[in-house]
Parts: structure tokens; C-alpha cells; sequence
């Protein structure tokens, strides 16, 4: 059975009854799927957090290199990693899906089921969207969260001198891409959007100056978006940067370098972030995270002299 045959309102139904067979709506959902809006709870001293991510067929992922159930994972865990960078918890997430009428229903389900699937494992809920027909799959989702005010995590918080790290290693999902890309396989790892760590370093900056980005564009650009509009750099330590199990020997056999996909290949979704100069060491934080950590190098102050080149990295234009 296709989309067409369906029909819109038959897939609103399936979805609705889809989220409502994993869980329904959470603790801070008021009203869900079903209304023109769904309604969602604050707790005292809480502010929004909202993000909003696309995935298109064809820039963000292709049928033939992964599943549709592995599509609607990944979509979800970008959104949820920006709200973990902010250091918020999840409230909810709207999905916007585009598809061909012809698209198997069975492929529809997948995707959505994918999703759920990260939705459930992260406690946010799908709490409405809406549907339109496209000549290729896309799938838009908003996430809601909230955070302690004066709590949230920003990308302007780092001076000179502080210390720069990043959670869980680089690299891995840039490898399992570019391995897809040239018909070595299917992509299959899902990243860990680290929201218990982006609460810890919440929690951290009532103490202490942070500012902290998820790596989603690459280590080398999204330390530029940390840094852009002031005259700052970082000065990196490339044997530091933690990068997976076998990776340079995988890179090698692949013919590509391992530093160049550990620092631009993105999609990691690991965060970075910088601390004063007495925070906490690498280990201690680590077990503050819940997660490996590695300190990669420090702030450094450069000088104002025109427009620098694009680091490299993902970019759309």
C-alpha cells in the first residue's frame, strides 16, 4: 500500500496511534497529537528551549545507504542534541513530514517508527506535526525543551585562555558515511544525543563561566561558530583528539585521512565546550557527564585582520 492509497487523514490516524503504542505523551505534555496545538508544561523557573532541524532525501541521507527506521533515529537525535548543547531536558518534538504519494507505506512507518524509537529512549514525546506531499522524503522536526533560568548553555560564554573540551570521541560517524558513499556498506550507527552531560554542565555554570556547541557541522567549523564575531581561536592538540577504536587503521584501508574526518566530517553530535582555567580535570568531569571526556587544547586570543577562511566542515551553501 502506498501514501496515496492511504490517504492523508489514514496516515495522521496510524502515526497518532503509533505514538500512543510507545508511550503516548509525557509527564509535561497537557494535550498531544489531535489539536491545532499541543500543550506542554513548565516547571517553576523554567524557560523554553526550541530547535528546529531539517533531513532531506538526498543531502541528509539516501534509501540505498541506510534504513528508513535508521533515518527517523538520526533525524530525531540532531534536534535533541541541540537542546542538550543549551543544557535543557526534553518536553516534546513536532515532526513535519514530506513525502511522495507513492512512498510504501511500510517505508512511512519505518521512518516514524525510527523516530519513536529515540523519542521514547530521550522522554520526548511526539506531540503533533503535519503532513504535505513532496517529490522526495523530508522530514522537519521541532524539539521543546526547558531549561533553569539563567541555566541555558550559550556560544558566547569562552575567553581567552580557558580550556577546551568535547565528550565521546570524533569521527566515527563521518568513517561510516563516506564507507556508504563509496558502496562499503550501510549506515548504522546512531549517535548519543548527551543531554544528561548538557544538564551536568548546566548545573555547572551557576558555578563557572561555560560556553558549549554540539559538534554537528564538524570540530573545526563548530569551533568557529563558538568563537565567530570575536577575535578568538583555539589552539588544538591533534594527538588529544579522542577518536574511536581502529579508526586510523579504518581510515587507511579506506584511503582517508584520519585527522581531516575526526575534525571536519561532523555529525558526531558530541558536545564542545569550554571552561575556566581551574574548572575540573578531563576525569573528573567525565564523571560528572556520565561520559568520556578529553581536554583538546585552550582559548587563545587572535587578532581582528578581516575575514578568515571557512574552516572545513559541513556546510549547505
Amino acid at each position: 500500500m502506498t501514501l496515496r492509497e492511504l490517504g492523508e487523514f489514514g496516515l495522521i490516524d496510524r502515526i497518532a496511534r503509533a505514538a500512543a503504542r510507545r508511550g503516548g505523551s509525557g509527564a509535561g505534555v497537557v494535550l498531544g497529537i489531535g489539536d491545532d496545538a499541543a500543550l506542554l508544561r513548565l516547571r517553576p523557573g523554567e524557560q523554553i528551549a526550541v530547535s528546529t532541524d531539517a533531513c532531506f532525501e538526498g543531502v541528509h541521507f539516501r534509501l540505498r545507504n541506510e534504513s528508513p527506521r535508521s533515518i527517523g533515529r538520526r533525524a530525531l537525535v540532531a534536534n535533541l542534541s541541540d537542546l542538550a548543547a543549551m543544557g535543557a531536558r526534553p518536553l516534546g518534538c513536532v515532526l513535519a513530514l514530506a513525502a511522495p504519494p507513492g512512498l510504501a507505506v511500510r517505508t512511512a512507518d519505518a521512518l516514524v517508527a525510527g523516530l519513536l524509537d529515540e523519542a521514547v529512549r530521550h522522554a520526548c514525546p511526539l506531540v503533533g506535526g503535519n503532513l504535505t506531499r513532496a517529490s522526495e522524503i523530508s522530514l522537519t522536526i521541532t524539539v521543546i525543551g526547558a531549561v533553569a533560568r539563567g541555566r541555558a548553555l550559550r556560544r558566547d560564554a569562552a575567553r581567552a585562555g580557558d580550556r577546551v573540551f568535547v565528550t565521546g570521541t570524533l569521527g566515527g560517524a563521518a568513517l561510516e558515511r563516506a564507507r556508504a558513499e563509496r558502496g562499503r556498506g550501510r549506515i548504522r550507527r546512531v549517535a548519543v544525543p548527551r543531554l544528561r552531560a548538557g544538564r551536568a554542565l548546566s548545573a555547572l555554570a551557576g558555578r563557572g563561566r561555560v560556553a558549549c556547541i554540539d559538534v554537528s557541522d564538524g570540530l573545526d567549523a563548530d569551533l568557529a561558530h563558538l568563537f565567530e564575531g570575536r577575535p578568538l581561536g583555539a589552539e588544538l592538540a591533534a594527538a588529544r583528539l579522542p577518536i574511536p577504536p581502529g579508526f586510523r587503521a579504518a581510515c587507511r584501508r579506506a584511503g582517508l585521512d584520519p585527522e581531516a574526518l575526526a575534525r571536519g566530517g561532523g555529525e558526531d553530535y558530541e558536545l564542545l565546550f569550554t571552561l575556566e582555567p581551574g574548572a575540573p580535570s578531563a576525569a573528573r568531569l567525565a564523571r560528572q557527564l556520565g561520559v568520556r571526556v578529553s581536554e583538546i587544547g585552550r582559548v587563545v586570543r587572535r587578532p581582528a585582520a578581516g575575514r578568515a577562511p571557512a574552516p572545513p566542515g559541513w556546510r549547505h551553501f
